[in-house]
């Protein structure tokens, strides 16, 4: 059997997507299961080992009738059995109707449709769209339209032994294997600035929770994590506080075996938090215009999410993350 899942957003996206991957291979354990995403999403799969090939389409970009046509002849090459889909659009539901993929998977409509206008008409099973839920859990319910009624797996990933050894060498380097450490990630991010959603907490509040963890705990080592939008974040922390470790992995990877070795990640809503929570770390994020309920598990004891009641991250004051951080 094929099967396809067409997966739209970055990588924190298809970490979420991955539990739902998990419980396809161990239904369908002979299954070749590919995955089409967008470019910038691609790289999340080098620590999935649940697909066999990983295809690519922009599906944000203002595609034209060429790249459609593109799309349906790549998908068509493969002969795919089954086809699960998260985008709504109809053109997508459309190529794969044109394919002739048997098992087409989605969601159902808004329920202000009428009813029997609610299941997409170029789907053949549709699922309820239940959106105020954790999005492994909303993206898991599509495996309804298969008839699996199994529990969302716990998001997981598997790291290639080349990230095991460069996060140990990194932890030799940064003189932190034997201490354990603190793991932060600032959120600077230009991309969601400009499409107006601010991730980024603001500087002098970052410092003032720095001076505080230092003077409680002066022997934990604070690990700043610096991704390609951070350094002047990183640059600026440092000038007040010159005995801070940086980190910067070069892949997702790498990423994701230094916060595995983290007694805490302390992050924004981000693609870092997701693979905190997918290795166990435990994790406390901020969250500004987005929702915490829909993007950490359920469970406090290992993973907590600080909502700003304004819906901008600035107003959540220092004293609120200490207070949990001291508290966990």
């Amino acid at each position: 059997m094929r099967i396809l899942a067409l997966v739209p957003g970055g990588i924190g996206d298809q970490i979420l997507f991955f539990p739902t991957l998990e419980d396809l291979k161990q239904k369908y354990p002979n299954s070749t299961l590919d995955v089409i995403v967008e470019p910038r999403a691609k790289s999340a799969y080098r620590i999935c080992p649940y697909v066999h090939e990983v295809l690519l389409f922009d599906f944000k970009d203002r595609n034209g009738l060429a790249d459609y046509l593109n799309l349906l002849g790549v998908i068509r090459d493969r002969e795919y059995d089954v086809a699960i889909s998260l985008p709504q659009r109809w053109t997508i539901g459309l190529l794969l109707w044109l394919n002739g993929i048997p098992v087409r998977v989605g969601y159902k409509t808004n329920t202000s449709v009428r009813k029997e206008f609610r299941t997409p008409i170029f789907l053949t099973n549709a699922v309820p769209l239940k959106t105020e839920q954790y999005a492994a859990y909303m993206y898991h319910d599509l495996l309804q339209g298969l008839d699996i009624q199994t529990p969302t797996p716990p998001l997981k990933v598997t790291l290639p032994k080349d990230d095991i050894d460069w996060a140990e060498a990194e932890q030799k380097r940064l003189e932190i294997k034997d201490t354990g450490y603190i793991i932060i990630h600032g959120g600077s991010s230009t991309s969601a600035a400009i499409k107006g959603v601010d991730k980024n907490y603001p500087l002098p509040q970052w410092q003032k929770i720095v001076d505080e963890i230092l003077a409680k705990q002066p022997d934990l080592p604070i690990v700043l994590l610096q991704g390609p939008e951070d350094p002047q974040w990183v640059k600026q922390l440092l000038e007040g506080h010159p005995n801070l470790k940086v980190t910067k992995p070069t892949d997702v990877g790498k990423l994701a075996a230094i916060i595995a070795g983290a007694n805490l990640m302390l992050c924004t809503d981000s693609p870092p938090m997701h693979l905190s929570v997918a290795v166990g770390t435990y994790t406390i994020a901020l969250f500004g215009p987005t929702v915490a309920e829909k993007l950490l598990p359920p469970d406090p004891t290992r993973y907590i999410g600080i909502q700003s009641k304004s819906g901008n991250l600035a107003d959540i004051k220092p004293e609120t993350i200490l207070e949990a951080m001291w508290r966990g």
